[in-house]
């Protein structure tokens, strides 16, 4: 019954998606582009800022063995 239900939303969607594209006619091809452009720089920022955090995590702990040690470099 899961599946069928699934099949059943995807074909909703696609007929949703087909009279999309009908309506917008030649500007479907530039805001399909636009929404991938939206997700991907979002998904790039998150990358950036989980980069960034896990810079900062590492400069922390390594702050923190610094100090645990005396001062001298590990």
């Amino acid at each position: 019954m899961k599946t069928f239900m699934l099949f059943v939303l995807f074909m909703v969607i696609a007929t949703l998606v087909i009279v999309l594209a009908v309506i917008l006619g030649d500007s479907g091809a530039w805001y399909f582009s636009w929404l991938l452009g939206t997700g991907l720089i979002v998904l790039v920022t998150a990358a950036g800022a989980m980069l960034l955090d896990t810079q900062d995590e590492e400069r922390r702990v390594a702050s923190e063995k610094r100090a645990a040690s005396g001062g001298k470099s590990v």
